[in-house]
C-alpha cells in the first residue's frame, strides 16, 4: 500500500465542462453559481499562494491551515410533481430548495472538507471534517476543525450532523471534537453518523490494534441504512452505499450533489484504491457506475484531491457529464474487467497511507481519544517492521 497520491499524470482536459467548472485552475469561475467566501483566520505561517487568473479570483493555501476556496450554489432541480383536483392530474413546476456548500480544503492530507446548508432554516451538516495530526511529535491540534467552528458561528448554522463517508485511513477525523464543541455552542448535540456496516471494520481493527471494544463498539449515533432518506431543514438527502475503497463506504447525495467519498476522484486522478481489507475493485467499479448513471448535471465532491503534475490547484467538484467522458479510470467505454486489472496492478504498487496506524485507531472511535492510563498518558498502537528480523 502507499502513501494515497496522484494516480496518474494530467491527461488533456477541457477547460470549460458543464458547470462552469474551469480544470486549468480549478475553481468554479460560473458567475451565475459562485458566492466568493473569504478565507478562514488566514495564518501568518502561509507558506503558498496558489493563484487563479480566470476572472481575478485568487485561492490562498497554508501549510498549516485549511482552504476556504470558494461556496457553490448548485443547480436547482425542476420538478414535475402532480397534484390531484377532483381527481385529475394538475401537473406544476416546482422548484426544489438547493443546498448552499462551502467546501474547504486541507492540504496536508489532501482532504476535502464540506459544510452544506439550508439557507432557509440555516439547518447545516458537516462532512469529513479533519482532526490535525503531527505524526513527528504525535500532537494533535484542532486548526482545521477550528476554521469550520469559524464559519459554523459566522453563518450561523445550526449543526445536526457530521457526517463520516467511512473509517478514513490516511486522517484523523474531528467529529467528536466538533460535535463537544457545537454542543457548547449551540446548545444541543449534532449526531455523529456513517454507515452501517462500520461495525466490521471496528471489530477488524480494533482487534489487529488490541483496543478495548467499549472504546470503539456504540460510538457512532446514527449507522444509516443502504439508501436511507434524511432531512437537513428543508433538505433532503439520503446515504448511498458505495463499496470498493472500503466495505462500509457511503456518499452523501444531497440535492443535485454526491458527496463521493473516497470513490471517484477527479477525472485526472481517476478512483480511489481498493487494497483496504475489505476493499474491492470489482466493487468500486459498480459504484461508479451507480454514480455515472446520475443525471448528467449531477455534481460529484471527492474525498481528497491530489493535483498531478500540470495542475497547481484543487478541485472540489466535477459532474457526472465530465466523468463520463473524461475519467481515466471509469469513463464511458472502460469494462469492468479492465478496470480491475488496472486497479489492481495500480494498488500492488502503493505504499501505506502515511497517517495509516493513527487515522484508524482514532477513526473507529468515531474521533474519540484513547482513554488515558494510569500514567495519564493516551496510547497508540503502532506496529513494527522487522524485515524478517528476529533475536
Amino acid at each position: 500500500m502507499a502513501a494515497l497520491r496522484s494516480l496518474a499524470t494530467w491527461d488533456a482536459l477541457s477547460t470549460a465542462p458543464r458547470g462552469g467548472i474551469s480544470l486549468a485552475t480549478g475553481i468554479i469561475p460560473s458567475v451565475s453559481h459562485l458566492v466568493h467566501v473569504p478565507d478562514l483566520n488566514p495564518s501568518s505561517q502561509q507558506r503558498r499562494k496558489v493563484s487563479s487568473s480566470s476572472r481575478g479570483y485568487t485561492q490562498t493555501s497554508s501549510l498549516h491551515s485549511p482552504v476556504l476556496s470558494h461556496r457553490i450554489i448548485p443547480h436547482r432541480h425542476i420538478s414535475t410533481q402532480p397534484s390531484f383536483l377532483n381527481n385529475q392530474a394538475l401537473f406544476s413546476t416546482q422548484i426544489a430548495p438547493a443546498p448552499t456548500i462551502h467546501n474547504i480544503f486541507e492540504p496536508l492530507t489532501g482532504t476535502w472538507q464540506y459544510i452544506v446548508s439550508d439557507e432557509s432554516s440555516r439547518v447545516a451538516v458537516i462532512i469529513d471534517p479533519v482532526l490535525d495530526y503531527d505524526q513527528t511529535t504525535q500532537s494533535i491540534t484542532t486548526q482545521s476543525a477550528d476554521s469550520l467552528l469559524s464559519l459554523i458561528k459566522e453563518k450561523g448554522y445550526k449543526v445536526e450532523r457530521i457526517l463520516e463517508t467511512h473509517a478514513h485511513a490516511d486522517h484523523l477525523t474531528a467529529a467528536s471534537y466538533l460535535q463537544k464543541q457545537l454542543t457548547r455552542l449551540q446548545g444541543f448535540q449534532p449526531s455523529i453518523g456513517i454507515g452501517k456496516r462500520i461495525e466490521k471494520v471496528q471489530k477488524l481493527f480494533g482487534k489487529r490494534y488490541g483496543l478495548p471494544s467499549d472504546e470503539y463498539e456504540t460510538v457512532f449515533d446514527k449507522l444509516f441504512e443502504d439508501d436511507e432518506v434524511f432531512n437537513i431543514g428543508s433538505l433532503s438527502a439520503k446515504a448511498i452505499h458505495l463499496p470498493g475503497h472500503t466495505p462500509d463506504h457511503l456518499g452523501y447525495q444531497i440535492g443535485d450533489n454526491v458527496f463521493c467519498g473516497d470513490s471517484l476522484f477527479n477525472t485526472d486522478i481517476g478512483t480511489a484504491r481498493c487494497d483496504f481489507p475489505g476493499g474491492d475493485a470489482r466493487d468500486l467499479y459498480r459504484s461508479s457506475r451507480k454514480l455515472l448513471a446520475l443525471d448528467e448535471h449531477v455534481k460529484i465532491w471527492p474525498g481528497h484531491d491530489y493535483p498531478p503534475d500540470g495542475r497547481d490547484s484543487p478541485i472540489a467538484c466535477m459532474s457526472v457529464a465530465d466523468h463520463k467522458k473524461q475519467n481515466k479510470h471509469v469513463a464511458e467505454g472502460v469494462s469492468e474487467s479492465d478496470f480491475v486489472a488496472r486497479r489492481t496492478e495500480r494498488d500492488a504498487k502503493l505504499n501505506a497511507p502515511r497517517l495509516l496506524h493513527p487515522s484508524l485507531q482514532i477513526n473507529i472511535r468515531a474521533g474519540n481519544l484513547p482513554k488515558p492510563l494510569n500514567s495519564g498518558h493516551r496510547m497508540l498502537h503502532l506496529p513494527l517492521k522487522l524485515n524478517g528480523l528476529e533475536w
